[in-house]
């Protein structure tokens, strides 16, 4: 076997499993539609209010309430069938994608119609990640295909923000902004049939003799007396807070600095979406026990420069190099971070765990929006945007000295174990 094809067997080892396979293949369908959603709610809010504020307040009002209910969604993640949570959730999705879309077509539509919506949206979300992240876990059947998988799932995310934006910008310029709300309700379509499709270990229901605020603390409890979470957890909290919500920003590039159209916004997020997706194949390559905290680390480095080449960057083609960049590292901060959770917490406590993830990436971004909103106006909106790349720099440093501390105390455990055999001899 040539070494290429070692690699793309190494690459996508998590097909062999039956249900992941129809899980990828359904997801990647509603992802697209998830993308073009995302798109096209930004350019009709900006269309609307030319206001980065309020570009900032549309994520807030989509992903806050993920925050707010996340802790519960994992705890109901934990108690119950998953597979049935995962399946009520994209029904749920459905329904309020196809609202949306019924109220777009109507033209009768204002700013907090849709903002009112998008909460509905993040609220489903809240139930929807901890029982979908645990869910892939019970859908591969080799358990050491997991990093593999939740690689694979990046990729597919970042792939249909290659090909979702760019559709949404082409759509509505030609079919208008409801086609693309019809579109996005059309494709859960696919979600919900491959689920339908799987066959999943019979569900055993387990006795709970706590409250659900009493597993709340045990999942608290549970990532104080484990540090290598904890600090995963602080460092996406504070990537959400400060760098992620970069994205709230794209349309006015689009729009006021290289004087282009929804198509041009379209663009500039599929390029995004492209180095987001490169950085997702290059992590699924990796040989099982990779270092994946130095890749954390580096890429960290790398979302942040390309962020500041991007910043102020006015000549367009060299733009879109510089936020493929941004877009590759960026990728490791959800992935990667997923992966290091994933592949140490214990089975009974996965929910619980990726609800706090959840929350430091779903409840952090939408107040990072806003302050990025509320900046934008005041120190104008590439000046932000360089500052995240600095903020990311930062992040990157702080993550060094962990790793380093990290190194050392190994090193000392080391030094400790070899000394009585020392004496011994």
């Amino acid at each position: 076997m040539t070494l290429n094809k070692v690699r793309e067997v190494r690459t996508f080892r998590a097909f062999k499993s039956r249900n992941y396979r129809l899980y990828f293949t359904g997801q990647s369908v509603s992802l697209i539609g998830t993308w073009m959603q995302k798109t096209a709610v930004s350019w009709v809010i900006y269309t609307l209010t030319h206001s980065t504020f309020m570009l900032g307040l549309t994520l807030f009002a989509s992903q806050f309430p993920s925050f707010l209910f996340s802790l519960i969604g994992g705890v109901i993640s934990d108690r119950y069938n998953r597979y049935k949570v995962l399946l009520t959730t994209q029904v749920a999705s459905l329904i309020q994608a196809l609202l949306l879309a019924i109220l777009i077509l109507m033209k009768h539509y204002s700013v907090w119609e849709i903002l009112s919506l998008s909460v509905v949206l993040g609220i489903i979300n809240a139930f929807d990640v901890p029982a979908r992240q645990s869910l892939v876990y019970e859908m591969v059947d080799d358990k050491s295909d997991l990093p593999n998988a939740l690689a694979l799932n990046s990729s597919m995310v970042n792939l249909s923000r290659i090909f979702g934006p760019a559709l949404a910008g082409i759509v509505l310029e030609t079919l208008g902004d409801g086609a693309c709300f019809l579109l996005n309700a059309l494709s859960f379509v696919a979600v919900i049939g491959s689920l339908l499709m799987m066959r999943l270990p019979k569900y055993l229901k387990k006795d709970h003799t706590k409250n659900v605020f009493g597993e709340l603390g045990e999942g608290m409890t549970y990532i104080k007396r484990n540090p290598s979470i904890a600090f995963v957890l602080i460092m996406l909290a504070l990537i959400s807070l400060m760098v992620l919500p970069f994205s709230t920003l794209i349309p006015y590039y689009a729009k006021d600095v290289f004087k282009g159209t929804a198509s041009t916004f379209g663009v500039i997020d599929s390029f995004i979406g492209l180095g987001a997706f490169s950085g997702a194949i290059f992590l699924a390559s990796q040989k099982t026990g990779a270092n994946l905290k130095k890749i954390l680390f580096i890429n960290t480095l790398v979302f942040g420069a390309g962020l500041i080449l991007f910043s102020h960057e006015t000549v367009y083609p060299l733009a879109l190099v510089f936020v493929t960049i941004a877009g590759f590292g960026m990728m490791s901060q959800i992935t990667v971070s997923n992966t290091l959770i994933q592949t140490t917490v214990a089975p009974e406590m996965r929910g619980r765990v990726i609800s706090y993830y959840a929350m430091a990436f779903f409840g952090m971004q939408p107040l990072g929006g806003l302050l990025v909103g509320a900046i934008s106006r005041w120190v104008g909106t590439t000046d932000t945007l360089m500052g995240e790349g600095i903020a990311a720099l930062l992040i990157g440093l702080l993550h060094w000295r962990y790793l380093h501390r990290e190194k050392l105390k190994q090193q000392q455990e080391l030094v400790a174990v070899d000394e009585p055999n020392l004496q011994v001899i």
